[in-house]
């Protein structure tokens, strides 16, 4: 069974002086000798390092009180979570799906070996509780790999104990310093032995240049611009403006999974918005991508916001309808409403979560993040990603608003009933479209993308909690429906209904002013 604990740490690089006197540390009563420890961890990657490259840290590691096999993930500086799981011969598969996005079927094998030995002392306070564990490392690295060499060094390691300030780290810091002790320039110590035990290369040379002379010029020359080998310059083309983004999508989708997987706070959301994105994205700029190539994509992408869906909605559902009840004054709630609120929630999100893992798992989703990286490295571009981003990014976005306005006004003109809920629907589709339309152009179209953004992000809300509000609505009809065969009063259930509907009048009541504000900033 895995654990994950938060690590809190600053390392610095020593020499042979060892650890300066702690005992002048303001909090800090005694200094322990807890010994030395000897450990042995082995880290693994892929050939092509893809752990590395996202910043995770996979070991096997005997020795000390942790041992076992450990994934570290980055949360801030200096702060990385760290799932453990027993010492087993082979990898755990807990661990094996954490780290499937960033593999895929790539074998993860022996990078490095790091050998430490670990002089350890705990920091406590007056009444003995731990502050902080200093230990001296004497670190000796041996890369596993052809060619790979040794290297040896010493640190200074500092982890805050669990639930400790972390402005205690800020006072052993300023001691350390003050000791002549420097940061490390190493984020740690896997960084440390990868740099220090790489084999070394031959120089080579620099790459021809055309030999007529000419810059490639049309899509060519937005695909060159780019390209992975470019991924980090500052984009020019309208084609660069709308790879960065969708490559920042991609991104976001395989930096999630783990999250998601870990059932982390709004990943499985921002999961989904992410695929969302990256299909709104395909839709608005068909002048740059060419549909043939991008709409298969953007159907698993659908598959695959629906699979994250499953989770999401029936939770934000249950959510407003507790809230509601919670509200109610007591006299208000007749018969066991709360106890078959929660049997209808668990019954319809019954399952979901393992059925989630399992299509994280399977061969179409991994799949689909292969032909994700296929599409920004080798983007299918068209003529107009070689245009200026002013005006081809521009004149989508314009035509993403302009369908927003005619279903605006289309659901205005309706009475209210079923066909204005489905039009405000779409309009809130179309809504979301156009702010990640804006948000895409924004780094190029400056202050105008970005109140677009802005006012998009407000109707969206706006037409949300009316949409939340239809389909609120639409359970209360069920439940009280369960209620009234079970021989239960429906009255709760009605008195919220009535509440939902006023919610969702209140919304269309406020929408032609909060349309014309809009009108009016988009004029200026």
């Amino acid at each position: 069974m895995a654990e994950t604990k938060r690590e809190i740490e600053r390392k610095y690089e020593s020499d042979d002086s060892g650890l300066p006197d702690l005992t002048g540390v303001p909090g800090v009563a005694a200094v322990l000798d807890k010994g030395v420890a000897e450990l042995d961890a082995t880290y693994y990657d892929t050939a092509d390092a893809r752990l590395s490259a996202a910043s995770l840290t996979l070991r096997r590691r005997t020795g000390g009180s942790d041992e076992g096999w450990h994934l570290k993930f980055p949360v801030a500086p200096g702060v990385r979570d760290e799932i453990r799981a027993p010492l087993s011969d082979t990898l755990p598969r807990a661990l094996a799906g954490l780290i499937r996005s960033h593999v895929r079927d790539a074998e993860v094998a022996p990078v490095v070996r790091l050998r430490s030995a670990r002089d350890v002392r705990d920091l406590v306070d007056a009444e003995g509780r731990l502050l902080a564990e200093v230990s001296v490392d004497a670190v000796r690295a041996d890369r596993l790999t052809a060619d790979g060499g040794s290297a040896q060094w010493t640190e200074i390691e500092v982890e805050l104990a669990d639930g400790g300030d972390p402005d205690f780290l800020d006072k052993v810091d300023k001691r350390l310093r003050k000791a002549g002790v420097r940061p490390s320039r190493s984020a740690s110590k896997l960084a440390r032995a990868l740099a220090e035990t790489e084999p070394k290369r031959k120089k080579k040379g620099r790459p021809k240049a055309r030999q007529d002379g000419k810059p490639a010029s049309g899509a060519s020359a937005a695909a060159a611009s780019a390209s992975g080998a470019n991924a980090s310059a500052t984009p020019v083309t309208a084609g660069d403006h709308v790879l960065a983004y969708l490559r920042a999508q991609r991104d976001a989708i395989v930096q999630l999974d783990p999250a998601v997987r870990r059932d982390l706070p709004d990943s499985v959301h921002r999961m989904r918005v992410a695929t969302r994105r990256t299909r709104s994205a395909f839709r608005s700029y068909a002048k740059v991508l060419d549909r043939a190539a991008t709409d298969p994509i953007g159907e698993e992408l659908k598959w695959l916001a629906g699979e994250l869906g499953v989770d999401r909605d029936q939770e934000v559902l249950t959510d407003r309808l507790t809230a509601a009840l919670d509200a109610l004054p007591r006299p208000l709630v007749t018969g066991p409403v709360r106890n078959r609120l929660r049997t209808w929630a668990r019954a319809r999100s019954g399952g979901s979560r393992r059925r989630l893992i399992a299509v994280l798992d399977g061969k179409r989703y991994l799949a689909l993040l292969d032909t994700l990286d296929r599409l920004v490295d080798e983007p299918p571009l068209l003529t107009a990603a070689a245009g200026a981003p002013q005006k081809v990014l521009a004149k989508a976005v314009r035509k993403d608003f302009g369908q927003v306005a005619a279903l605006v006004e289309e659901a205005l003109a309706q009475p209210p009933g079923a066909d204005r809920d489905l039009a405000l629907h779409d309009a809130r589709k179309k809504a979301k479209r156009t702010r990640y339309s804006a948000e895409t152009a924004a780094p190029a179209l400056g202050g105008p993308a970005v109140d677009l953004v802005r006012l998009m992000k407000s109707l969206q809300g706006l037409l949300g909690d009316h949409q939340d509000s239809v389909m609120t609505r639409e359970a209360l009809r069920d439940l009280a429906a369960q209620a009234h065969a079970a021989g239960e009063s429906a009255f709760t259930y009605g008195v919220l209904y009535a509440r939902e509907e006023r919610r969702a009048e209140l919304a269309e009541a406020a929408l032609p002013e909060a349309w014309e504000t809009i009108g009016a900033a988009m004029e200026v």
